[in-house]
């Protein structure tokens, strides 16, 4: 790959705004559109939000007036971008159809991340959510199969297997134990940088989502279902969040906020396959190149610091792009059985008594075979005979390949 520095050749020094008529853009075919595109509408759609919140929160903990405006300009943009990306979903797509691409998204994305991964606690934690994820699309799978049993096949292709991870019913965990070590962005690698801010941003948007669609579904059953996995990606953002480092000041944020922006339009217009999407990406990214540049400006004139200092490298490293994880992914299955305990992972048979998860397992899950995400597949295997699957070998884990009945005491019973 030829180096890229977005710090060189810059040909604009003036943020842009879109004019009303250019904020909303014509949408994607739902039928057509390749999965992987949705994906990636989904992932900026995502990154534009975060940029957007943490200026706000950036905003609400400054007391300089002058930085507050060059935040509030550079916000205005970036809600701009965000809008247009969100305009590219077409209104026909329903909101589970939408929730499978977020899925799709979350365990292609965790995947390719932990594969490059070279710091051990953020691989960690990316391996641990990763079968979380995968247990999340297999259940709304289902969900969506009860009033069409193809209609999965549309959406996600057979990019991904569909089938149980670490159950559900067993990701409730205290929260003290989602909290992992932070990373030290002055001496972590730069991918190990752009890891985290990409997969914090990317499950937040997932978590963001369920909390405000899940009541709007057209029944009970897949409401409660919203509600209890929305709970999961909370849990995943703590866990995700913890791992950024604290000791970096607002403005070196904004900067790796920025130079990740960078980053991901840049990989999604060399990695897109649809030409008007393309062209997004591009237009895009030439705006975020101009937001760098006007931070690295502030990060100089408000804390004399060169925006070197803070990214290391310049150029950026491996560009991201989606595919296939299958193998990969029935590697890390083999990590069902795993729990947290504080900032460690351990099997659930090696847990000591009085431990936190099982206290917090009793609080919450009081009764396994009642908790949403169990009906779900439950009512399923009732109606069908078997659950929904797209396998292309038997399970990895055989407690897990039993088709007609949803294990739920697998990573969170003792002997399970």
């Amino acid at each position: 790959m030829n180096k890229v520095n977005p710090f060189e050749n810059l040909t604009n020094d003036k943020i842009k705004y879109y004019s009303l008529s250019n904020q909303a853009l014509k949408s994607y075919d739902k039928y057509q559109t390749h999965p992987y595109t949705k994906t990636r509408v989904i992932l900026m759609n995502g990154t534009e939000f975060e940029s957007n919140w943490f200026y706000h929160q950036f905003a609400r903990h400054c007391s300089n007036n002058d930085i507050r405006r060059e935040l509030a300009e550079i916000r205005r943009s970036e809600q701009q971008q965000q809008k247009r990306i969100s305009s590219l979903k077409p209104i026909g797509e329903t909101i589970l159809e939408t929730t499978l691409s977020y899925e799709q998204l979350a365990i292609d994305l965790t995947a390719i991340l932990a594969k490059r991964e070279k710091d051990f606690t953020v691989k960690n934690q990316l391996d641990f959510a990763l079968l979380e994820d995968f247990d999340h699309l297999y259940r709304f799978t289902d969900l969506l199969a009860m009033d069409d049993k193809e209609s999965y096949k549309n959406l996600i292709g057979s990019y991904t297997e569909i089938m149980p991870g670490r159950p559900t019913v067993a990701e409730h965990r205290h929260p003290f134990d989602d909290i992992r070590k932070p990373v030290n962005f002055i001496l972590a690698d730069p991918l190990t940088k752009l890891n985290v801010n990409i997969i914090t941003a990317a499950e937040q948007q997932t978590m963001n989502y369920y909390m405000n669609v899940g009541s709007f579904y057209k029944n009970d059953k897949g409401r409660k279902m919203y509600a209890e996995i929305a709970m999961i990606e909370e849990q995943h953002v703590s866990g995700y969040e913890s791992l950024k480092d604290p000791n970096s000041t607002w403005l070196e944020c904004a900067l790796m906020h920025e130079y990740t922006e960078c980053y991901l339009y840049y990989s999604c217009y060399k990695d897109e396959t649809d030409p008007i999407i393309k062209a997004v990406w591009e237009e895009h990214y030439q705006d975020e190149l101009v937001h760098l540049r006007k931070v690295a400006e502030m990060l100089y004139k408000y804390e004399g610091k060169h925006y070197a200092e803070v990214l290391i490298s310049l150029d950026y490293p491996e560009l991201l792009s989606f595919n296939e994880n299958k193998d990969y992914i029935r590697n890390v299955l083999k990590g069902v059985r795993l729990t947290s305990q504080r900032e460690n992972y351990i099997n659930v048979n090696d847990l000591k008594r009085n431990n936190t998860f099982e206290q917090y397992q009793k609080s919450v899950v009081k009764n396994p075979l009642g908790a949403p995400s169990h009906k779900v597949i439950d009512l399923y295997i009732k109606k069908y005979g078997e659950d929904l699957r797209f396998e292309e070998s038997p399970h990895p884990e055989k407690e897990l390949r039993d088709r007609k009945k949803d294990n739920v005491e697998i990573g969170r019973v003792k002997g399970a």
